[in-house]
């Protein structure tokens, strides 16, 4: 089966084989369900709300602005963990700060627009503190593939090696922009050009997001993105604790079975990564070509330092189901930092309706 040229992930390369399945997604918000684990019980006291909100047709900046203007707060007294996709159903904590004040009525958050935006409140409760990035366990998706294409037994085969050996942990394509965007701005800020604070947070995270995923990619067209090799950089499940280089052993291969521990790529910064010998090798080739060296020394002017992310991803709680209309839905959960679309890209063309709508 071919790819599509507008899939998911079109230039990395799958763990799996090739491409068994061509399906879209979506094509309604309600095709992409994500809803925040939990990182904490709330307090029950304090001088932040903590609401849990479902939204639909939204994403997370737009909720926090509107919940700025409810209560008559700066946007900067508003907290969440992480950010959603406009273009779902999705369900996560917010925190809005009110020192001494009583809380507004819940009801004028709720909001039904023309176009088919929704906002409603799940849950409120008080917090002592504002929710911080990343406060958070993890995601549990529920996706809905349409038009699907494929040979079902190939699909399953395919569905079961996923949840055994899990997938490359790439970045999603989301974090690049349409068409690399964000890299082009990124190398363009590198050579001067002024931006704004959180457009540079941005672009910094997509320079290495970048030069992570052709490690990565080398390592999957090796075959040993789920081994390790010879001076590799261990990371410790669920943890960015890292640890190694050190003989391979029949420790770090139980280890490394159960997913205890997995081999790592480099987050660029100032420093020394953390690998050696075959693993340090196998990053130098990767991010030789050009424009590996410019988005390198431009992180590093920048002053990030040298940190590590896990080359392999497992989604947690793998199900799958057909309906009689070639849907297949999918659940799942994934840790903070990883992407849905990763997983459906091991699967194969999977076309993101919202981004590239039909004619």
């Amino acid at each position: 089966m071919d790819d599509a040229r507008d899939s998911i992930a079109p230039d990395l390369p799958r763990a799996h084989g090739g491409a068994v399945l061509a399906a879209d997604l979506r094509s309604a918000p309600e095709d992409f369900f994500v809803e925040e684990l939990p990182g904490f019980e709330p307090s029950g006291s304090g001088e932040h709300l903590l609401l849990t909100i479902e939204k639909r047709g939204m994403n997370t900046a737009f909720v926090a602005r509107r919940l700025a203007g409810w209560a008559g707060v700066e946007e900067r007294g508003i907290g969440y963990a992480g950010l959603k996709d406009r273009h779902a159903v999705t369900r996560q904590r917010f925190s809005v700060h009110l020192p001494g004040r009583e809380d507004p009525p819940l009801e004028a958050l709720a909001f039904e627009g023309e176009g088919g935006e929704a906002l409603k409140v799940l849950e409120s409760t008080r917090h002592a503190r504002k929710l911080p990035r990343g406060a958070l366990a993890g995601n549990r998706f529920v996706l809905r593939l349409r038009g699907a294409r494929g040979d079902r037994e190939a699909v399953e085969s395919r569905l079961r090696d996923i949840a055994d050996r899990g997938v490359p942990n790439y970045f999603g394509e989301q974090r690049f922009g349409r068409g690399g965007g964000n890299l082009h701005a990124a190398l363009a800020m590198f050579g001067g050009k002024r931006v704004g604070r959180e457009q540079r947070s941005h672009l910094l995270s997509a320079a290495r997001s970048s030069l992570f995923n052709r490690v990565l990619a080398a390592r999957v067209a090796g075959g040993n993105w789920d081994s390790g090799v010879e001076g590799e950089a261990w990371m410790l499940d669920g943890s960015r604790s890292v640890f190694g280089p050190e003989p391979w052993s029949d420790a770090l291969a139980e280890r490394l079975a159960r997913f205890d521990i997995h081999p790592s790529g480099p987050l660029w910064g100032q420093g020394e990564p953390r690998s050696a010998g075959e693993a340090r090798r196998i990053e130098v080739e990767a991010l030789a070509a050009p424009p590996g060296a410019a988005l390198m020394a431009g992180l590093e002017r920048a002053g990030l330092k040298q940190e590590r992310r896990a080359l392999r991803l497992r989604p947690a709680g793998l199900q799958w189901h057909w309906s009689d209309a070639d849907e297949l839905a999918l659940r799942f959960e994934l840790p903070p930092g990883a992407y849905a679309t990763v997983v459906l890209a091991e699967l194969g063309a999977i076309r993101d309706v919202s981004a590239h709508p039909r004619d």
